[in-house]
């Protein structure tokens, strides 16, 4: 009896810590092709420019059938276009190109660092070191809202799908 008082009433406790339990054990069901990491090691799965509904980019490996802007970007970017990548020697930046990590790599690295507590240069080195599949994983866990599951964006400070703030 002195044990129910000190925790108010049993029941709802029990439902509380239930919904505490699905919430942190939730099954992650979210896919990640390898097609929407980038070049840069960005996972594009995590992009505002591939999430939203508006002018909607397909992602930087994958062929897009709309000729939207983010097509043009794609088409001009230096790391997407760099020799290595662009000529099928590498999917990814990587420790075999001499010049790796190269100055706009280094300056992409800086600003995601700084801005969204992201490293792309972090990110090829564990692709490298482990492979694609492995960062994938990786990514699954380290990107889920820990209150619905969901992933996350990386450019928003809040969970799209229940508000909750994480960054």
């Amino acid at each position: 009896m002195l044990l129910r008082k000190k925790l108010g009433n049993p029941l709802a406790e029990t439902k509380l810590s239930i919904q505490i339990m699905t919430k942190t054990h939730r099954k992650i069901t979210t896919t990640i092709p390898t097609n929407l990491i980038a070049p840069c090691g960005m996972n594009c799965r995590l992009c505002w420019g591939y999430i939203r509904e508006k002018n909607k980019c397909p992602g930087c490996l994958r062929i897009d059938s709309q000729k939207s802007q983010k097509s043009k970007c794609r088409t001009t970017c230096k790391i997407r276009n760099c020799e290595q990548t662009s000529k099928g020697k590498t999917k990814y930046c990587s420790n075999r190109c001499d010049s790796f990590p190269c100055t706009r790599l280094k300056q992409l690295d800086k600003r995601y660092r700084t801005k969204y507590g992201m490293s792309m240069i972090d990110n090829l080195k564990m692709i490298n070191e482990f492979g694609i599949r492995h960062f994938i994983r990786n990514e699954k866990e380290k990107w889920i809202c820990p209150e619905c599951g969901e992933m996350i964006c990386v450019h928003k400070p809040t969970c799209l799908s229940c508000g909750y703030q994480w960054h």
